[in-house]
């Protein structure tokens, strides 16, 4: 019979002997998480840092544009003459009561900031000499003459074009 000797995983010499069977790093699995997830973030973070100032510059136009539509179908629903108006810093629409023009505070067409680093406001009335004028008037007819809206920022510049029939397109 032969004497009983202990493991060498049991063994007091060798204290570190179980740690074999278990990992004593990452598993490549838990690697390729952790890199997926760094990729992520940094390329987020790529996008949010790169973007591009004409493109918003556009967007705002874009944003314009639509509010400039609602605003006209606006005044022939309420029969009431509806005026835009740029403001430095923003912009507000302003309709025409017995007393003058007083600013809207409605959700759509209440006043704003302007976005897209917009810094400056030129409208044209083509068939009208090129004259530039104060503010923009949506009458209470389907039909208006037809405007341009440029707007400015240190990327460039987006126009707004206003056909006369109720219609905005940014070029």
């Amino acid at each position: 019979m032969q004497p009983h000797r202990p493991s060498p995983c049991r063994d007091r010499r060798y204290p570190h002997a179980n740690l074999r069977s278990r990992g004593a790093g990452f598993t490549l699995l838990e690697m390729l998480v952790v890199l997926l997830i760094a990729g992520l973030l940094i390329s987020l973070a790529s996008l949010s840092l790169s973007r591009n100032p004409r493109t918003d510059l556009n967007e705002e136009a874009q944003r314009l544009a639509l509010l400039f539509e609602s605003a006209g179908d606006e005044a022939q629903v309420r029969a009431r003459p509806i005026a835009w108006q740029p403001l430095a810093g923003g912009f507000r629409f302003d309709v025409r009561t017995e007393d003058g023009w007083r600013p809207l505070r409605d959700d759509l067409l209440g006043q704003r900031q302007w976005e897209g680093g917009v810094t400056g406001v030129a409208i044209t009335y083509p068939g009208g000499g090129d004259t530039q004028a104060d503010r923009l008037v949506f009458g209470t007819e389907a039909v208006d003459v037809p405007v341009q809206v440029t707007l400015f920022s240190a990327a460039g510049r987006a126009t707004i074009v206003g056909t006369g029939t109720g219609r905005f397109e940014v070029r």
